[in-house]
């Protein structure tokens, strides 16, 4: 079986987990071909695995207008009626507005460039994580080539700008649309007609629990609580919220430290409110870390919180919870299907930084319940969210699209 991913940029630092699918994937036998919009920045490119990826994955931009022409030449000359209505199809599918007749003109160009690297790998299904440029281009050369096409969609972006992204039109297009929560695909189920909901699939995002295992927990005697923040500084990732709760565990004589990892266009921000908070010495900002050493971090923390605004299902929270570190995370989207309140872990309501406080400090004072929430956590994530199970289903859903 072969399939060629194709992704706005890969490999990405926020979007390992599209690696460790498709490394997966290939283990059980599929032939996967990455293909990239565009070349990722060097930063991204922090692990052995992701310079690896890199170095094997086809890169659509820059393209040359030697190699553009080319591959519109070959498209027209190998089927005339179907170039044409592609770029009929690329017009009809966007948005009011010249700028966006001309964006969807920049995808048809683009379409034809995926069209003839695919056919040359002899590659007959595309799938395209996101419902950004990756799902346009995707469509179309799918489209253009006669083949079969999926895409996954995540959340939370695609489905809070269904219009902009095109979701109704991409999903009652596609041969399959991976959903990565029971939410996520009951938001697609209002967008199309109910005989297509067979093809809305739900496939769970997955971590290798082997490779997030448990080391032992912490030192024992530690004094001061360890929390570890992962995420990008972005306003969505609810920041602000975590800092505004330090500082009230503080004032209450709860002893800890916070570890925030990543980075992104609010850290000055963050870094400011910290200092204002009076938190300096307690907060400390790792910057971008790759998947070679994140595992140092959570090795070091006593809880994993993430308490954002707008998530899909937070892969942080899979490999915290497989490593049976105890989390705190926001009862929003898809989150609750991998956190069970007070079982797997501690949700509590978005914006709240009483309520964040609140679970930070129950777990601070209550090391039973940490080692308790621990051993479910990793217990959950072997039992719904382990990559190698997830990919079995994900080969079956592409398999079926293709054969459609």
């Amino acid at each position: 079986m072969k399939v060629a991913y194709l992704c706005n940029r890969y490999p990405a630092i926020s979007n390992t987990f599209i690696l460790r699918e498709v490394r997966a994937l290939r283990r059980l036998g599929v032939e996967v071909h990455t293909l990239t919009v565009r070349r990722p920045a060097r930063e991204h490119l922090l692990a052995a695995a992701d310079r690896e990826e890199d170095a094997r994955t086809w890169a659509v931009l820059p393209a040359g207008p030697g190699r553009l022409l080319a591959a519109h030449r070959a498209a027209l000359a190998h089927d005339p009626r179907r170039y044409l209505a592609t770029l009929r199809l690329a017009w009809r599918l966007s948005a009011p507005g010249a700028r966006a007749h001309l964006w969807q003109l920049f995808y048809f160009a683009e379409a034809a460039l995926v069209w003839a690297e695919c056919r040359r790998r002899g590659v007959r299904h595309l799938h395209a994580h996101f419902t950004d440029v990756a799902s346009d281009d995707a469509l179309l050369a799918a489209h253009l080539g006669g083949w079969s096409w999926s895409f996954t969609v995540h959340g939370p972006v695609e489905l809070a700008n269904v219009a902009r992204h095109r979701l109704a039109e991409k999903a009652a297009r596609a041969d399959a649309v991976v959903c990565v929560s029971d939410f996520c695909r009951s938001q697609l189920m209002t967008l199309v007609a109910e005989e297509r909901w067979s093809r809305l699939r739900l496939v769970r995002c997955g971590v290798d629990p082997g490779a997030f295992a448990p080391n032992g927990g912490p030192p024992p005697g530690r004094r001061e609580l360890e929390l570890l923040c992962v995420g990008r500084l972005v306003a969505v990732k609810g920041h602000v919220v975590l800092l505004d709760a330090l500082a009230e565990l503080r004032a209450r004589g709860v002893p800890l430290r916070a570890t925030l990892v990543g980075d992104g266009p609010e850290r000055a921000a963050l870094t400011a409110h910290a200092v204002r908070l009076g938190l300096g010495h307690a907060v400390a900002f790792a910057g971008a870390v790759g998947q070679d050493a994140i595992r140092a971090h959570y090795a070091r923390a006593d809880v994993v919180c993430m308490p954002s605004f707008a998530e899909g299902l937070p892969v942080v929270l899979m490999e915290a919870m497989a490593m049976a570190i105890p989390v705190v995370a926001t009862w929003i989207a898809g989150v609750p299907e991998l956190v069970r309140d007070g079982h797997s872990g501690l949700l509590v309501a978005p914006g709240r930084p009483d309520e964040l406080a609140g679970a930070i400090e129950r777990l601070a004072r209550d090391p039973e319940l940490r080692r308790r929430l621990g051993r479910a956590g990793r217990e959950r994530v072997l039992e719904e969210f382990d990559v190698g199970r997830s990919v079995r289903v994900l080969r079956r859903v592409l398999a079926e699209a293709g054969a459609a």
